[in-house]
Formats: C-alpha cells, sequence, structure tokens
C-alpha cells in the first residue's frame, strides 16, 4: 500500500479514465482503492471527484479532476519528503 491513497467511487464520472493504472504507473507511493461507494451521495454522478488522503478533489471533466488528482498527490508527498 502506499503513502498517499487515491479512493474513488465505482460509479464517478472519474472513471472514463483508467485512473488506477495511470496513478499506480505515474506514482509508485500511491494506492488507487474502488469503492462500490464513497457515501456522498449522488456527488460521483454530478462531475468527477475523488478522494486523496481524505481530501475531496474535483474537476469539471474527468481529465481535469485527474489533474487535480495529481496535483494533490504532489502536495502530499512533498509534505512526507520534507
Amino acid at each position: 500500500m502506499g503513502i498517499v491513497v487515491v479512493e474513488i467511487c465505482d460509479a464517478s464520472l472519474i472513471n472514463e479514465v483508467d485512473v488506477e493504472q495511470i496513478l499506480e504507473s505515474e506514482y509508485p507511493e500511491v494506492s488507487v482503492v474502488k469503492y462500490d461507494c464513497l457515501s456522498f451521495c449522488g456527488l460521483c454522478r454530478v462531475r468527477p471527484y475523488a478522494m486523496v488522503n481524505g481530501t475531496r478533489v474535483f474537476g469539471k471533466t474527468a481529465e481535469e479532476c485527474l489533474k487535480a488528482i495529481r496535483g494533490q498527490i504532489d502536495e502530499e508527498l512533498a509534505f512526507y519528503m520534507d
């Protein structure tokens, strides 16, 4: 398991891209975990989002959300690397 955990809902619009494969290949410190539901009722159908170490990250599109996730991962890793 990585030091940065990205949680995504199976129904989330972020799944338009292969988040798990993309992030785990780019960041060996990251683990992507998919859940049936993250209990943010209906949010996953409204816009793409994910949780990065407990912080919600959003985007208007899956690609924009993926970019925001990468930014949050970089921020998290900077904390651990200091």
